[in-house]
């Protein structure tokens, strides 16, 4: 699959779906959530997996690879929210924990 950084910016909106998305909550959720037919979230996904390059096929799950596309280049806020130590976390030299890859 082949999946590319984003090829234009994502809307607020977008961002606020993806985050959603990554929080593992269905297209129904979502609209409940934001206040927004099922019909505009989905076609807000379908936006951004054509944003990020990911084309439908029936082997792949395009919400798995938005969610993990989205990650990738925004960051693991839905990780956080877990409350489960990032296995990326390293000890700076001021003696604090640091993630190498997940930034604020």
């Amino acid at each position: 699959m082949d999946i590319r950084i984003l090829t234009r910016d994502l809307t607020p909106f977008e961002h606020l779906v993806a985050e959603h998305l990554c929080d593992g909550l269905s297209n129904a959720a979502i609209a409940r959530t934001t206040a927004h037919t099922e019909k505009v979230v989905e076609n807000t996904v379908s936006r951004m997996a054509r944003a990020f390059g990911i084309k439908s096929d029936g082997d792949t799950n395009i919400r798995v690879l938005l969610a993990l596309a989205y990650r990738t280049h925004f960051g693991d806020a839905s990780f956080d929210k877990l409350g489960v130590a990032c296995s990326h976390i390293e000890v700076g030299p001021d003696g604090k924990s640091y993630c190498n890859r997940h930034t604020d």
